[in-house]
């Protein structure tokens, strides 16, 4: 038995070996410049652009609220009294209704 787990090792070591490859050489990759892009002489200007579409006119607007109610006056002073003759107006009475009309 201590044969065999020594000949296993041997021949496990002898495999992995061969399975070792030389060093390579490094590959070489070259890389080509990069383009200078200069820029050249400006163009003829373009012709002008046509107008644009009228545009729509907006929406009305909402109604504003109401105002608050004012604040109410003050009372009166009251009037001076009289010497104790009322004076009674009464309203003249309306004018009678056309008959042709």
């Amino acid at each position: 038995m201590n044969r065999s787990m020594l000949s296993v090792a041997l021949l496990t070591a002898l495999g992995l070996s061969a399975c070792v490859q030389p060093a390579q050489e490094p590959a070489v990759v070259t890389v080509p410049a990069a383009a200078i892009v200069v820029p050249g002489p400006p163009g003829p200007q373009g012709d002008p652009g046509v107008q644009g579409n009228q545009g729509n006119t907006g929406q009305t607007g909402d109604t504003g609220m109401t105002g608050d109610t004012g604040q109410t006056g003050d009372t009166g002073r009251t009037g001076r009294t009289g010497d104790g003759t009322s004076v009674i107006v009464v309203p003249a009475p309306p004018p009678p209704a056309d008959p042709n009309h």
